[in-house]
């Protein structure tokens, strides 16, 4: 009997052994190219920023000199600034649009199909594209779109993305029009598993829409919110190409943001070494935020 116990355990055991090595043979790809193409260019980059460097080629140790020169550039706060900007102008516009978005398909009695496709639509076209579609509606001359369209109730031409005020909203609005669609539709799959026995029992209660949404709905969206929350913080820090292509950074480095300087140090002054100090920074400060919104968040829920 003794013995065929430890025959049982001994083939269980190896059972489980032998799943377990194959679970890590078929996680192996997966992880050799995660750190190929993450961790490596992670620790290079982290390498050149303590490096005086001929292009990517190392000369000799400078420590902290780099960041020291960075942090003493003058286009380098404004660029911290216009990113926080950036930031809370994103979360104004481009985190609560998606919600709306979301609510009002899932509360509609029909045509949802025809929603669903109207919001994604902006998603289907190349980034570039729209970027210099919204460049075209927000030209400061009179064949400007916007400028066009106001023409026709008698306003004069209205300069857009040269006024300092107004420019930031204006690339915000452009990047919300490209990427609310996708972030709607998971809300929307987050508002399709919610149990519809909390409507129903709402709906008794006597709820209306609007209660339904405030006591139903926002609180069952909570953890899908917090995550994309999150993740938008990561996207809006890496914001690149808009500023770029519509305002280079203009007027007067009113929408330069930190990965446009990024993009100067590397590929204009090939200055390397600053580029990875300042790619550094940011994610310093990424990490930074996603610390103290989980341990507010911890607090919260204590």
């Amino acid at each position: 009997m003794l013995n065929r116990t430890l025959t049982y355990r001994g083939s269980k055991h190896g059972s489980k052994w032998r799943t377990d090595i194959a679970a890590w043979v078929v996680m192996l790809p997966g992880l050799v190219l995660f750190a190929f193409f993450i961790w490596e260019p992670l620790i290079e980059a982290l390498r050149l920023s303590l490096y005086e460097a001929n292009g990517m080629r190392v000369v000799r140790f400078v420590g902290l000199d780099n960041y020291r020169s960075v942090l003493l550039q003058p286009d380098f706060w404004p660029a911290v600034g216009n990113t926080f900007m950036y930031l809370l102008w994103s979360l104004i516009i481009g985190f609560l649009l998606p919600i709306v978005l979301a609510i009002f398909i899932h509360e509609s009695t029909r045509a949802k199909s025809l929603y669903r496709t109207a919001v994604y639509l902006p998603n289907i076209l190349p980034s570039l594209a729209t970027v210099f579609l919204w460049r075209y509606l927000f030209k400061s001359d009179d064949y400007g779109g916007l400028n066009m369209l106001l023409s026709l109730f008698g306003v004069p031409a209205q300069d857009w993305l040269n006024n300092s005020t107004r420019v930031i909203p204006l690339i915000v609005v452009t990047m919300t029009w490209k990427g609310a669609g996708a972030t709607a539709l998971l809300y929307l799959a987050g508002l399709q598993g919610i149990n519809p026995e909390l409507y129903e029992a709402a709906i008794i209660d006597g709820a209306n829409i609007r209660q339904r949404i405030s006591h139903v709905t926002i609180p069952q969206l909570y953890n899908l919110a917090r995550t994309l929350l999150i993740l938008q913080v990561i996207a809006v820090f890496q914001i690149l190409y808009e500023p770029l292509v519509m305002t280079n950074g203009g007027p007067n480095n009113a929408s330069v943001s930190l990965m446009q300087l990024v993009f100067r140090y590397a590929f204009e002054k090939y200055d390397y070494s600053r580029a990875s100090a300042v790619s550094v920074l940011i994610s310093i400060a990424l990490i930074t935020l996603t610390l103290i919104y989980n341990k507010v968040n911890k607090e919260k829920e204590l």
